[in-house]
């Protein structure tokens, strides 16, 4: 999706991950969640933290910082998990994303938003909706649909699936 694709006023959360402001379409987002105990699965990538037990489902908790190629994150008392639905060939997958701290809930107009910049070739573009300003400080909208790439997904759906099996065992 681009920004050109924003054509009426949205609703973001807007989170942090180190001293970055992000935020993704609100209506991605199931809940917030307090750090909850987070069961490691082995063989899985270094991002994925582990899966945590929600109502009785299984849900897997990524470390969105090492996604993006920073430091991990490191827990404090504001560090939340944010419960998503991520889509990918019409297929929806419930997974959770560490965040260093929830900001608030932005109305951004198409007007507030602009592309993401052109910095070198290496720098992948793809899972950023834009550039959203927000009191004199640029917001990055995540596609999060675009982060998590199909092979992730399979990764996560054989973790999720491995661990309901334990649990049923």
């Amino acid at each position: 999706m681009s920004v050109s694709s924003i054509t009426e006023a949205t609703q973001y959360l807007s989170f942090k991950l180190g001293e970055e402001i992000f935020a993704i379409n609100v209506a991605q987002v199931r809940e917030i969640l307090d750090v909850i105990a987070i069961t490691k699965v082995p063989q899985t990538p270094d991002y994925m933290q582990g899966v945590i037990n929600l109502r009785g489902s299984v849900v897997p908790v990524m470390d969105m910082r090492l996604k993006f190629g920073m430091p991990a994150t490191q827990r404090s008392v504001n560090t939340c998990i944010i419960v998503m639905e991520v889509t990918q060939d019409g297929e929806t997958t419930v997974l959770g994303s560490l965040a260093d701290s929830v900001q608030e809930v932005l109305d951004l107009e198409p007007d507030q938003i602009e592309p993401a910049p052109r910095i070198g070739a290496n720098l992948r573009r793809d899972f950023i909706k834009g550039m959203g300003k927000h009191d004199d400080r640029f917001i990055i909208i995540l596609d999060i649909d675009q982060i998590f790439n199909n092979s992730d997904l399979e990764v996560i759906a054989e973790a999720v699936a491995g661990e309901e099996q334990d649990e049923a065992a």
